[in-house]
């Protein structure tokens, strides 16, 4: 059976005979090949600065002087003088005991302390006759060691009486119970016609001193053995004579106006949290702050010396772990793994694997292959909520 294209390649004009193989060569060679396509991307340039350091810890507000109110004598508690729940001065009276039993006291006192100046006077005069009979040996000198005994008794038994009688003008002062402190008092634990006495349930109330006030918060022991191992390293530089400021985050979000200083860490570890106590002092001017209140305390003074930062969005995740793109001195991409270290706002410290002034692909880094083309392009301020 005749071939159908061999009778038709026979039917070809002689012209087209001669350009067959000329044709037929161009269909089996390759076709040239094109250089890759460069993709767009947006870049951050990378430049090594020294870079303030802020850590974020949850802390708890604390009067810096939270002073209990309790009885110092025993008695029927007869009146409260102050509102509950507001300001009090130092000195201010607070509580007013029955003074009735405490003032009969005090006039026994004073009894006392009287009849026992009689004695003493009594004593004197007999001694005062007996000294000269003595010395011309008129009496025995026993009679003359008896009344100097006997003065001597009496002038003790005064000095006995007289503190008595101080003592009991100090019981009849306790029964009005005044306020050691300038602060804001609390509900009164006991009412009137209680009957309270310097024992365990003694309380009244408590005033806390607003001015100033305390920030407390605990660091992990693992947070302390890594800040040490920054500074060690030269990441990170502390303040002079350590002295951090402490700024306060409310609930709302908003600043406190006032920044504090670190006055107070605790010199062990607690064995119930495994963290140390730091506190911080800072000015109330305003009494904005008050005992109790759940805050953040931010705390400023450490540096990181030509700190390496990159964006967040520049850094990926791989098997290996974190990496970003670089683009090379001949405009092509690289992949380059890092060692991140804390997070700076929108930005990532870099501990290990970037370089002042190279250049870190940011957004277009999806497409990416090493060795590949880019263009670097402006990001777009609409896309990416940024202005350049």
């Amino acid at each position: 059976m005749e071939n159908p294209l061999h009778t038709r390649i026979h039917r070809l004009p002689g012209f087209f005979l001669l350009l067959l193989p000329a044709l037929l060569g161009a269909c089996s060679e390759a076709p040239d090949e094109t250089p890759p396509t460069a993709y767009d991307v947006t870049v951050f340039r990378i430049e090594a600065r020294d870079t303030p350091v802020v850590m974020t810890y949850v802390a708890k507000t604390e009067s810096s002087r939270r002073v209990e109110i309790r009885s110092r004598v025993e008695g029927f508690l007869e009146k409260r003088l102050y509102e509950e729940g507001h300001f009090v001065q130092a000195g201010q009276p607070l509580f007013q005991m029955d003074r009735k039993p405490f003032e009969a006291q005090l006039q026994a006192a004073r009894a006392e302390l009287a009849q026992q100046k009689a004695r003493l006077a009594t004593a004197r005069a007999n001694l005062k006759r007996i000294r000269p009979l003595a010395a011309q040996n008129a009496v025995a000198q026993k009679e003359l060691d008896d009344a100097e005994g006997t003065y001597r008794t009496a002038a003790a038994a005064v000095e006995a009486a007289q503190a008595k009688v101080v003592q009991a003008e100090l019981n009849l002062g306790y029964t009005l119970i005044r306020s050691p402190v300038t602060g804001l008092a609390s509900f009164a634990v006991k009412r009137e016609g209680a009957y309270i006495g310097p024992g365990t349930d003694s309380l009244l109330t408590y005033v806390a001193q607003l001015e100033p006030m305390w920030v407390e918060f605990s660091v992990s022991e693992n947070q302390i053995l890594n800040l040490r191992r920054q500074v060690a390293a030269g990441r990170l530089r502390e303040p002079a004579n350590h002295e951090f400021e402490v700024e306060i985050v409310l609930a709302d979000g908003s600043i406190y106006p006032h920044r504090g200083r670190i006055t107070f860490a605790d010199a062990a570890l607690s064995e119930e949290t495994g963290t140390f106590l730091i506190r911080a002092e800072v000015a109330n001017p305003e009494h904005t702050l008050r005992p109790g209140q759940f805050v953040r305390a931010r705390v400023h003074g450490a540096v990181r010396p030509a700190a390496i930062t990159v964006p967040q969005k520049a850094v990926q995740q791989g098997a290996q772990g974190s990496f970003v793109w670089v683009v090379d001195e001949e405009g092509k991409a690289e992949m380059r793994p890092i060692k991140l270290g804390p997070w700076y706002g929108k930005l990532w410290f870099v501990d290990e694997g970037l370089k002042d002034g190279e250049t870190v692909v940011v957004e277009g880094a999806l497409r990416l292959q090493a060795g590949v083309p880019v263009r670097i392009i402006e990001p777009d301020s609409e896309k990416t909520g940024e202005t350049s």
